[in-house]
């Protein structure tokens, strides 16, 4: 027998730690450097000829990413029996906290606190109304990530958090939009994600008794 498989050796030690909290909390301060390095960058002026704009598509990339993370939890597990499911609430507070920040980035940086603007903003222009739809989407999901709020809501729990692929869908049209001319790379991950919602739509067409349930 291998010495990683002997009861208590450091295999076992690892897995008992991947999946304590302190591994989760260690996710989630890792996860956030990205986001304090740029920060940085900015205030020293090295993100290039246009930083606010560059620091806003960071955020938002970011918080797409760890969407489209934590909607990948699922099928991992289902189609290769990979069961990482308890990062999946650090995954998607990331995603909301990137949200936000991209937000307050463009509120603070771009209009320097104009509600006046930011109102008209996201009512006229559709790539924006796309993006706060995507947040008035994903913070339902995140007021009721905790365990009270789990118990309280039961069954509708699972229902509330379908809106993670509404915001999906939405999150990718802002995405896209956001980009006046074709760019690859975001293309790559809206298909990435339409992927996912397909996987999703596909496994609760298999299993209607599952859908009724969830």
């Amino acid at each position: 027998m291998s010495p990683l498989s002997v009861r208590g050796g450091p295999s076992s030690s690892l897995k008992r730690w991947l999946k304590s909290p302190a591994a989760r909390w260690t996710l989630y301060f890792v996860a956030l450097c990205p986001a304090a390095w740029w920060f940085w960058l900015g205030a020293q002026n090295r993100l290039g000829a246009d930083p606010v704009r560059a620091f806003e598509e960071f955020l938002g990339l970011w918080a797409y990413r760890f969407l489209l993370a934590s909607l990948l939890i699922t099928p991992l597990r289902i189609a290769f029996s990979i069961n990482l499911i308890v990062y999946r609430r650090v995954l998607g507070l990331l995603c909301f906290s990137y949200a936000v920040m991209h937000v307050l980035a463009y509120l603070a940086l771009d209009l320097r606190f104009d509600f006046r603007i930011f109102g008209d903003d996201i009512t006229k222009r559709p790539f924006l109304v796309f993006g706060m739809l995507t947040l008035l989407c994903l913070s339902p999901l995140a007021l009721t990530s905790t365990n009270g709020a789990i118990r309280r809501l039961g069954r509708n729990w699972k229902k509330l958090h379908r809106l993670a692929y509404v915001a999906l869908v939405t999150a990718s049209v802002h995405f896209l939009m956001a980009f006046k001319t074709w760019h690859t790379d975001a293309a790559l991950f809206v298909a990435f994600g339409m992927f996912l919602l397909i996987f999703r739509g596909v496994r609760s067409f298999q299993n209607p008794k599952r859908r009724r349930v969830a």
